[in-house]
């Protein structure tokens, strides 16, 4: 379909929607302004068009669009990126949310997912036959993004990353071709998409590998953020049997209800703790966390896996800052240098996030997919609210403060928590040959760079 891109009325013509099984969503149109939403605040771009696709033939369609008009692309599946790579400003949005369909062969133990369908729906209805996938720590995420840059979550100690279980795919490239890939069909196509992001076309089905998980325990725990209780929490997480994935974050105690109120706004861990295994060697896991400090909140529970996705707030929005590194440890000096950062900023809300790794994800060799940071041992995660230009660029300054105070040498990155950081920090995502052999298959696959509202790796010259 040729088409001009002269206007917003060209594009959201008859003719498109003539072409398209799903929705097209012109400015004009009812829930426009819902549908160009995304998840993190401060984001008011208004694409010339969004296109909800409902089959691979709608994505090709769009594609083709894109393509033939010179619009700039987005693709969007959970709409999370923390930097709003789901919606363009004056361009195309390619929405797949509409793509729910999930096939679980449960003898087999794999499904085959469409790229619409969250964390948390999937994680449901393979939790229903006592089975699961890793995906992230937010339930409302799509399974689109993260799968594509990697995938560390509440089973990434247990199962590895998500992508250590994606099988195979169904891509469709720059040129609308509808591609199968996996470790036989397209292997350098199947190698990049696992950790290289969106930058090779769009993936319009995933085929996992599913896990028993029978048995879990889970929840919340939170505990008073002393250096020593902060160093003891990681030193712990580390001596922790694979089964157990924890995400530590350091942070002013949110006003909870069940929290008594001298603890709100004072520093704790709300440490976020996830044994996918049998509930007795869960407790006994757990017990040295429990014995820090006296816990403020004890909330871990034995609970079918899918309900460590609690229920989100589709109107939550925040307009939040953050920095993403991978770090050797966190000892009592370093934990010590997170407590007094964190106590010098009046922030409404900052937080040290830390996640001890690990486990089944280091035992990939680092250069069987495109995620190379196997044998990182803690990521760390800043982050702070601000509340609008005003003091922005004093949040900014504490998250570049607190990055470079706990900078060890691990210079790496994790894609997905990837801000708006420049060519640098994009490429220390891909350390070593990894960021030339991706830019060899996106030279491959997608020569002209349409695929480029990302993290984006440009093609190779040659």
């Amino acid at each position: 379909m040729q088409s001009s891109p002269s206007s917003p009325a060209t594009i959201a013509s008859a003719e498109l929607r003539s072409a398209i099984h799903g929705r097209v969503i012109a400015p004009d149109d009812a829930g426009y302004d819902e549908a160009r939403t995304v998840f993190i605040g401060g984001i008011d771009r208004r694409p010339a068009v969004i296109v909800r696709v409902a089959d691979a033939s709608d994505v090709a369609t769009v594609i083709a669009l894109a393509r033939d008009s010179g619009l700039e692309l987005a693709v969007r599946s959970g709409g999370h990126s923390s930097i709003g790579h789901g919606v363009s400003e004056g361009g195309i949005v390619l929405d797949l949310s509409a793509m729910k369909a999930l096939d679980i062969d449960v003898d087999g133990r794999t499904a085959w997912a469409e790229t619409g369908l969250t964390a948390a729906e999937y994680s449901a209805a393979a939790g229903a036959h006592g089975l699961a996938t890793g995906f992230g720590d937010t339930g409302s995420v799509g399974i689109g993004g993260i799968t594509l840059g990697g995938g560390v979550g509440y089973l990434v100690r247990k199962h590895g990353l998500t992508i250590d279980d994606l099988l195979a795919a169904e891509i469709v490239t720059a040129d609308g071709e509808l591609l199968h890939v996996d470790a036989d069909n397209h292997p350098d196509l199947f190698w990049a998409i696992r950790g290289g992001g969106g930058n090779f076309g769009v993936v319009t089905r995933f085929h996992y590998r599913l896990h028993e998980v029978p048995s879990f325990v889970g929840g919340m725990l939170l505990l008073p953020a002393t250096p020593d209780v902060v160093a003891g929490f990681i030193a712990a997480a580390e001596a922790a049997p694979e089964e157990l994935s924890t995400i530590a974050n350091v942070m002013p105690c949110p006003p909870m209800p069940f929290v008594p109120e001298e603890h709100h706004g004072k520093l704790v861990i709300l440490g976020l703790m996830a044994f996918a295994g049998d509930t007795e060697d869960g407790e006994r896991a757990l017990a040295p966390f429990r014995a820090l400090a006296t816990p403020i909140a004890d909330m871990l529970n034995p609970m079918p896996y899918p309900q460590i996705y609690p229920p989100d707030d589709e109107s939550y929005h925040p307009l939040a800052i953050t920095r993403t590194m991978f770090v050797e440890t966190i000892d009592g000096r370093v934990a010590e240098t997170i407590v007094e950062h964190l106590e010098a900023s009046d922030a409404e809300m900052r937080v040290a996030q830390l996640r001890v790794l690990g486990g089944a994800m280091a035992r990939v060799p680092a250069d069987a997919t495109a995620f190379a940071h196997r044998g990182s041992r803690i990521m760390v995660n800043i982050a702070t609210f601000y509340e609008g230009p005003d003091d922005r660029d004093l949040r900014e300054a504490w998250v570049e403060g607190l990055s470079t105070a706990l900078l060890q040498d691990d210079h790496g990155a994790y894609v997905n928590f990837l801000a708006d950081e420049g060519d640098e920090r994009i490429r220390a995502a891909y350390p070593g040959g990894t960021w030339d052999r991706l830019a060899a298959v996106k030279a491959r696959y997608d020569p002209t760079n349409l695929f480029r509202l990302n993290q984006n790796i440009p093609p190779s010259a040659s």
